[in-house]
């Protein structure tokens, strides 16, 4: 449950470790190295905020994001569907500060997300608006509600397959309105290529 994970006071634990976090980054520097790949941008001087990692196209957008954020040196919670979670890898993704989400449940994952915000001094929660990795589909706004709600800002991170980059780019901030506030974030994607580009971006 998301709930009790915030409510047992658990952290992405590896992330935050001092010893690790060197060799964390090492090898998210060479990996993207060997791949091709490098970062753009840096994370945003900020405490709390919801990352977003798009376009979500393929299963490999989460190993090069990943990547990134070892590069980035973030100790980042990212949310997942459970079925990711599984044997034997279940306890090091969660480790790695991933939140399994149940999305056949009504929970309310939003007001959980905005409590945990609430409740700490930082926070830094990463979703791969689901839905886009359907050609035709379009992303779920789980993301806009949980940062509207907890009043925190929404940093873009992106992946860009034709270039080869990822990094964090523009922060938006909620003002209610999630028509102009989507068009706004849609502008910021709009030249970034996912893995297949045929799937649409939002």
């Amino acid at each position: 449950m998301t709930r009790s994970l915030f409510e047992s006071g658990m952290k992405p634990i590896l992330l935050n470790n001092i010893i690790l976090k060197p060799l964390f980054y090492l090898f998210g520097v060479t990996l993207l190295f060997i791949f091709g790949w490098r970062s753009e941008g840096r994370a945003p001087d900020i405490h709390k905020y919801v990352l977003i990692a798009a376009p979500h196209t393929s299963n490999w957008d989460f190993v090069f994001f990943l990547l990134i954020i070892f590069k980035l040196r973030l100790p980042v919670y990212w949310m997942g569907k459970r079925s990711m979670f599984r044997w034997p890898f279940q306890g090091l993704l969660k480790r790695l500060g991933g939140i399994p989400v149940d999305r056949t449940e009504k929970n309310n994952v939003v007001l959980i997300m905005a409590k945990a915000f609430e409740t700490s001094e930082k926070l830094i929660i990463t979703i791969a608006p689901s839905g886009t990795r359907t050609t035709g589909g379009s992303w779920k706004t789980g993301f806009y509600h949980i940062a509207r709600e907890a009043k925190v800002p929404i940093a873009c991170g992106f992946l860009d397959y034709k270039k080869k980059t990822g990094g964090i780019g523009s922060v938006f901030h909620a003002t209610g309105d999630m028509e102009v506030d989507m068009a706004a974030i849609r502008f910021f994607y709009s030249g970034i290529s996912g893995r297949y580009p045929e799937s649409p971006l939002l």
